[in-house]
């Protein structure tokens, strides 16, 4: 066997000596599992992995490929996974499947990967998806009418979330902030206003400043001013919807009028129109000049006018109190808080009042009135095409529809959760919740803060008992034994408040806890040996009792 020399091979590869064109680069593509040969049979102890040489050597006219890309095959050979192999002749073998056998031959005793290639998923047709998608929407259908009959049977209603839902005056729901404005003010319960009644409130006092600036300076109010003034000073916008609500708040507070020939110094409001005035009504004094609206004056008009909305509001909550069951009455001298239930920030909006409006002047707008108001001026013959053009442009009006009448909501069916509960116990717990939500609206600040202190008695006992066990001593000073408890509590507090609290104690366990003034210092006197867990229970006790009264 004739052994190749190196020129020829560098012959062959250099292109300007080659007739024929130079080979395309082959695709770099995956061989398919179905074209890819079988597991090659594991070759005995004395087979050798070297590479076996070419039975015959290449004539010059031949193409031998590189010695790199001699095992790979070409790229009519690669198919699809879906290809089937292509049929070849046991009598005339071609190159490639030599070649793809001497590759078998050198793995040896390599695993074959292409018993695992074959397995290729199963594709899922569009039926399929179908009747999964049928069978998903009937499900759905499925779980909706076992929720209906659920809610059926409980008797509640079908649409749950959306009551309950407050809404703006364009139909958007309003924002959790005005929803529960009234439930994150700081300081003790009271007759918390509205977030909307706020805003108002807080209107009319940047209104009435403008107004006062103004008047003071006899200079004439328009409702442009105290827009524009208003609307710096608060960063909202003011209309005359909010002025029409505080009139309805406040009817004495301003004289409106609508009037001519006003300077106003801008180039977009003629003298010619009719402008809104505002002038606040004072009372004036006879012999004196021309009131002034002073700082107390202003601070005056707004005290009125928040009492006039806590007014509104004690309304909407007497109204509420009505309509529970039983009813409840609160006197409204001894109403210090509303009730736990009533929706502060849901009470309606004020309705504006009506505001003096332009005086109607007439403006033509069709053929008909241009006709009645120049008939005389006209000839025959531009009358009749006027005429004709009114009958055109006339459209018939539709006869409106008459209103359905929709039919009352049937009332709430009770509960089947209280189904053979007898009526005479639901009554009285519903008269001793009314009867500790009374005492609740009626308390006092006093007594609200009284409770506080009462609720910490059982844990500051607690501490109170660690502190003389630490310090070892029969008695303590009042500043020393403040100071400690201030250091050991929970909660921040100063230690004026905590002698307070040391105080009350002293007042409901006195033979526990005493207190003895000596000269100039008061010492607290504890007794040890008395059972922790009960003095708590008796506190607790007294707190419970407290509150119920």
């Amino acid at each position: 066997m004739a052994q190749r020399r190196l020129t020829d091979f560098f012959a062959r590869r250099r292109p300007g000596v080659s007739t024929t064109l130079p080979r395309a680069k082959p695709a770099w593509r995956t061989p398919s599992p179905a074209k890819s040969a079988a597991c090659a049979a594991a070759p005995g102890p004395g087979s050798s992995r070297k590479r076996a040489r070419p039975p015959a050597e290449p004539t010059r006219d031949e193409r031998v490929p590189p010695a790199r890309k001699r095992l790979r095959l070409p790229a009519d050979a690669v198919s699809g996974p879906s290809s089937p192999p292509a049929p070849v002749s046991p009598e005339h073998p071609s190159p490639q499947s030599k070649e793809t056998k001497k590759a078998a031959r050198s793995a040896g005793g390599r695993p074959c990967l292409a018993a695992q290639e074959n397995k290729v998923p199963s594709k899922v047709t569009v039926s399929e998806l179908k009747s999964c998608l049928q069978r998903a929407q009937e499900l759905g259908a499925r779980v909706q009418e076992l929720k209906a009959s659920a809610q059926k049977d409980a008797g509640e209603p079908s649409a749950p979330e959306d009551e309950g839902r407050l809404e703006g005056p364009c139909g958007e729901q309003m924002p959790a902030y005005q929803r529960f404005h009234a439930l994150a003010q700081p300081g003790p319960p009271g007759l918390v206003l509205p977030y909307k009644y706020q805003v108002l409130a807080e209107m009319f006092r940047s209104m009435d400043t403008i107004v006062g600036m103004l008047y003071n300076r006899s200079e004439t109010v328009t409702f442009a001013k105290v827009k524009q003034g208003v609307q710096d000073m608060m960063r909202k916008r003011f209309e005359e919807r909010n002025v029409g609500q505080i009139k309805t708040v406040y009817p004495g507070s301003y004289h409106f009028r609508q009037e001519r020939f006003v300077p106003t110094f801008k180039d977009g409001i003629k003298r010619s129109d009719y402008q809104l005035t505002i002038e606040p009504l004072l009372d004036q004094q006879a012999g004196s000049a021309a009131p002034q609206l002073t700082a107390s004056r202003l601070l005056q008009r707004r005290q009125v006018f928040s009492q006039n909305l806590v007014a509104r509001v004690r309304e909407h909550h007497r109204a509420f109190l009505a309509s529970l069951n039983p009813p409840m009455e609160v006197p409204e001298d001894q109403l210090t808080r509303w009730h736990p239930r009533f929706n502060v920030d849901g009470v309606p909006d004020i309705e504006p009042a009506e505001l003096p409006q332009p005086p109607a002047v007439e403006k033509l707008t069709t053929a008909q009135e241009v006709l009645a108001r120049a008939r005389s001026l006209m000839s025959p013959r531009m009358e009749k095409a006027l005429s004709d053009l009114a009958q055109c442009t006339a459209e018939p009006r539709s006869p409106r529809s008459p209103s359905l009448a929709q039919p009352a909501t049937p009332p709430a069916a009770p509960p089947s959760a209280l189904k053979g509960v007898s009526q005479a116990l639901l009554e009285r717990i519903r008269a001793k919740e009314a009867q500790k939500q009374l005492a609740q609206m009626t308390r006092r600040p006093e007594q609200e803060q009284r409770l506080q202190r009462l609720e910490r008695l059982p844990e500051l006992a607690r501490v109170l008992r660690g502190v003389f066990v630490s310090e070892r001593k029969p008695a303590l000073t009042m500043e020393v034994a403040c100071a400690r408890m201030v250091g050991s509590y929970r909660a921040a507090m100063s230690p004026g408040e905590m002698e307070k609290h040391l105080q009350l104690l002293s007042e409901l366990l006195p033979d526990w806890l005493s207190l003895h003034r000596i000269r100039t210092d008061t010492y607290v006197k504890l007794d040890k040996a008395a059972d922790l867990a009960g003095v708590m229970e008796q506190l607790a006790r007294l707190a419970r009792a407290e509150e119920t009264l």
